[in-house]
């Protein structure tokens, strides 16, 4: 990658400013401060599209949003008709959230440009900020919602199939929060980006405890969710005998520590495995358990061997069947494949940091966002911030605004030279 574009001295990101505006989007929240909850198509979701549409406006960026809401702001280049370079990320939360994951990616998007065009800078191609749509799972229960669609990973049926906890579909609820039109359109067309950098806290705790500014992602992983059933036979707690049991939740029990032993036993840090529910039926304390819910989610930066761990586990479950005379199902709920950043695009973070003097190290992530989709369609990178302690998707979330500021700062750089192609 050549020499940017745009001297280092003339982009200066305003943190102030963007620490103000991080910190007015954290109050249009359905929870009390310092919690942040926004979940997709909510009061609290609405108002905020609307105040960032807000400052995009005022920077006098192009709005358009398309069926589902994914929110795309364009600065536009002198070669109209070229693709664009993409950045963005989501401002939706979890409930009980921080107010930091997704919104630093948005908001720090928007400064970046706005830096750029302070210093003059006139891009050849296009640069567009993008807000996707739902990329917490929280309401329809997938992840990402926005940027599968986009990267034609979902495909219209979704209207329909998608439901909240209240019985309301992706349909009806789009619609009333007045995003309309047909679902089939969303996908975009191979070649709409030229490339696509996503700002990010990194949600984990290797920068901070490295003493490093930037994490250059080089890989997302991708989880393959698991349903294991368990069915065995229930009774009373004291009058069937410990040999005549077949006792649903000891089965369970084994089985969750052969995933954590099959997870183990590729050797890779990047392998890594959860169970997350356990539910077990009847739930009472003098009645054997006859049915339990196991919920497992397996994640690597590379397939064939989540794939091998997968396989591991199914042996297991096997085993654990027959030893204990229980019925073991396993339902493979979503698994997706793992994405790569480009090189180029990798380099140019790289580069970026060394001209502004930052600390960094090439990382993998470990969490997936809304690039893992979007390096389906275009070249791809990712640029992490430290956050304290690691710690996400809980109201003691924090970034520091130099640290904001340093990801922003790197985040203009890139946008500069790969607009300048």
């Amino acid at each position: 990658m050549c020499a940017l574009s745009v001297q280092s001295t003339r982009i200066i990101i305003n943190g102030d400013r963007l620490h103000q505006e991080l910190a007015t989007l954290a109050t249009l929240s359905d929870a009390a401060p310092p919690a942040v909850t926004r979940i997709v198509f909510s009061e609290a979701d609405l108002r905020a599209r609307d105040y960032v549409k807000g400052l995009c406006a005022a920077t006098g960026l192009a709005i358009r949003e398309d069926a589902v809401g994914n929110t795309f702001a364009r600065w536009h280049g002198d070669r109209l008709s070229e693709a664009a370079v993409g950045t963005g990320s989501h401002i939706d939360a979890i409930p009980n959230a921080g107010r930091f994951d997704g919104t630093v990616g948005v908001l720090g998007g928007l400064e970046a440009i706005r830096a750029l065009k302070q210093a003059g800078f006139s891009p050849k191609r296009p640069i567009e900020l993008l807000i996707f749509t739902s990329e917490e799972p929280t309401r329809f229960g997938v992840g990402c919602l926005g940027s599968r669609l986009l990267s034609g990973n979902r495909d219209a049926s979704v209207d329909e199939k998608l439901k909240d906890k209240g019985g309301q579909t992706l349909c009806d609820t789009r619609k009333a929060a007045g995003f309309s039109g047909d679902l089939q359109h969303v996908q975009l067309q191979r070649g709409y980006y030229s490339s696509f950098v996503e700002l990010h806290i990194e949600q984990a705790p290797l920068l901070e405890q490295e003493q490093l500014d930037i994490g250059v992602v080089t890989a997302i992983a991708a989880p393959a969710s698991l349903r294991i059933l368990i069915e065995g036979q229930g009774g009373h707690a004291g009058g069937v005998l410990m040999p005549d049991r077949h006792d649903a939740l000891c089965a369970a029990s084994e089985i969750i520590l052969a995933i954590e032993s099959s997870v183990k036993s590729t050797g890779s840090r990047d392998t890594v495995g959860t169970t997350g529910v356990c539910d077990v039926f009847p739930s009472a304390v003098n009645s054997i358990p006859s049915h339990v819910r196991l919920e497992v989610d397996l994640r690597d930066i590379d397939e064939q061997r989540r794939e091998t761990v997968f396989r591991l586990i199914r042996q297991e479950c096997d085993e654990v069947a027959a030893s204990r005379s229980v019925d073991v199902q396993i339902e493979i709920v979503n698994a997706d494949a793992p994405g790569q950043c480009a090189p180029d695009v990798v380099e140019g973070i790289e580069g970026a940091c060394r001209s502004n003097q930052l600390r960094f190290r090439k990382m993998v992530s470990r969490a997936y966002h809304d690039s893992l989709f979007m390096s389906r369609i275009a070249p791809t990178g990712m640029i992490f911030i430290p956050c304290r302690e690691g710690i996400s998707h809980r109201p003691d979330e924090y970034a520091s605004p130099e640290a904001i500021s340093n990801g922003t700062r790197v985040l203009a750089h890139v946008l500069a030279e790969l607009a300048s192609r």
